[in-house]
């Protein structure tokens, strides 16, 4: 199994049923749409000149788009490294040369900063206007079946489709390897350990931190059940609770500084009624936080941990054990 099979599975399983959506619900995906777009992005990649292997940079924040190209890349055969667009651009030229970075997929709003790393790479594809070939292009242009007439060939599962960039806490960061075979398997954990089993076709997931982070990992758990998925361009508490009110929103993946920010906006329980899940990750939560976010938001919590260089999660502490925990 790897990830393109998977992608065009749930085209073919889940049709016209919502994908993946913006806040713009004139943004929206069907799953057909999403199989649709995925594949024509990976075929129009190869067509450019890159190889099954190659590296492939790709620099966004939240969007709908940056979720297609994250699974084309891996679709394609190719190998994606993700750029945090938080790191300084010296640190994107130093991952760009360490992993030698074929191809690059940028966002518009990064032009400036990103022109560097453009020089680097001999493939450029940027989402919006620019001076190179847009996606948008790129998909036009494209087909959405091989020479061959089927979809997108299958990937052994032991190839590699990812370089993930440690924090760099012991030096530079480093490329965590990561296959085919991994994320599937990352799917059976989170699907089973973190979410406590597949989500249902009424479930959405609200990417409201960064897909290049934790919220990344809950992409293809929803995406292979045929369960919807709202990306936030940012996070902002009112925005995050009109997604549980008005969007349906159900499950979401935070960091504790998240949390607490949701607290301080007055955000109830009431509020948060429709919420499956609130896991979050990333640094540790300090208890009386945490008691307060089980009492006064909602107590479906779950903490998991990972790690780089290991599939997540590696640990995780569900809600029973959060109300076992703060019973005393």
């Amino acid at each position: 199994m790897d990830i393109g099979t998977l992608v065009t599975r749930a085209g073919h399983r889940f049709g016209d049923r919502v994908a993946v959506e913006g806040l713009d619900t004139r943004d929206r995906r069907t799953f057909a749409e999403l199989a649709d777009r995925v594949t024509r992005i990976a075929t129009g990649l190869l067509s450019l000149g890159l190889r099954p292997g190659d590296r492939v940079l790709d620099l966004q924040s939240n969007s709908t788009a940056y979720l297609e190209t994250d699974l084309a890349i891996r679709a394609a055969g190719l190998v994606r490294v993700a750029l945090n667009h938080r790191l300084h651009p010296t640190d994107w030229q130093r991952i760009a040369g360490d992993c030698a970075a074929r191809g690059l997929i940028y966002h518009e709003r990064f032009a400036d900063d990103v022109a560097p790393v453009r020089e680097q790479v001999e493939h450029v594809v940027v989402v919006g206007d620019g001076p190179e070939t847009s996606l948008e292009g790129l998909i036009a242009g494209a087909t959405a079946t091989t020479t061959t007439g089927g979809a997108l060939p299958p990937r052994d599962p032991d190839d590699l489709c990812g370089l993930h960039y440690s924090s760099g806490t012991t030096g530079h960061p480093k490329g965590a390897q990561r296959t085919h075979r991994n994320w599937v398997a990352s799917v059976v954990n989170m699907t089973f350990d973190v979410l406590g089993g597949p989500p249902g076709p009424e479930d959405c997931y609200v990417h409201a931190g960064p897909v290049t982070h934790t919220s990344g990992l809950f992409v293809l758990p929803f995406l292979v059940a045929g369960a919807r998925q709202l990306v936030l361009p940012t996070w902002d508490p009112q925005t995050f609770l009109e997604s549980v009110a008005e969007r349906g929103a159900t499950h979401t993946a935070l960091v504790p500084t998240m949390v607490a920010r949701l607290l301080s906006s007055g955000a109830t329980r009431e509020d948060l009624a429709g919420l499956r899940m609130l896991g979050y990750a990333g640094a540790p939560m300090p208890p009386e936080q945490m008691r307060r976010a089980h009492d006064e938001l909602t107590p479906h919590l779950v903490q998991y941990y990972g790690l780089v260089e290991a599939i997540p999660p590696v640990t995780v502490l569900d809600a029973a054990d959060h109300a076992r925990g703060l019973a005393g």
